[in-house]
């Protein structure tokens, strides 16, 4: 029968009176599976985006996550915003050192080493722990662990982090 179709298919001119064949909802499955199966092929190729990927490589992954994205959370996953080294390399700030003093304000930083952080990462690293050992890779940190990882991200505040560090 399908191949009856298709050879009925090719010769109809009127590709529509095909389609109404086809349930609608097979059609639009077979197109999202194209578009993300291309959408993933610009991601892979371009050169944009590093710390990005980082997290999210796979396109269909992050589609998946209900991902409710935040201004701290998007600073983060991008390496852009509220971040001094990024503020320093497009010369909006002259120093990117962290307010801790143990370096330059990078994600990694902020994400693995500041002890201005420790509080909030001690709840992540209590999620994480169960099943490995921190630094886990961005990408598990992204996928895996998201809401937790979300959760400590949201909760850096950029402003009280400053204040500490002048005390």
């Amino acid at each position: 029968m399908a191949d009856q179709q298709a050879k009925e298919a090719a010769r109809n001119k009127n590709i529509e009176e095909c389609y109404k064949k086809i349930p609608k909802s097979v059609v639009m499955s077979e197109r999202k599976e194209q578009s993300v199966k291309w959408w993933q092929r610009e991601w892979t190729e371009t050169m944009k985006g590093a710390i990005t990927k980082a997290y999210f490589p796979k396109i269909e992954e992050r589609l998946k996550l209900r991902l409710n994205a935040t201004p701290n959370f998007t600073a983060i996953v991008t390496g852009h915003g509220n971040i001094k080294a990024y503020l320093y390399k497009y010369k909006i700030i002259d120093d990117p050192t962290c307010p801790c003093r143990k370096g330059p304000q990078t994600v990694q930083h902020i994400i693995f080493e500041c002890p201005l952080l420790e509080k909030e990462r001690e709840k992540l690293k209590a999620i994480v722990t169960r099943t490995e050992n921190l630094p886990v890779s961005c990408n598990k940190s992204g996928v895996e662990y998201h809401k937790k990882f979300k959760e400590y991200v949201d909760n850096i505040n950029w402003n009280e982090e400053q204040r500490n560090s002048s005390q």
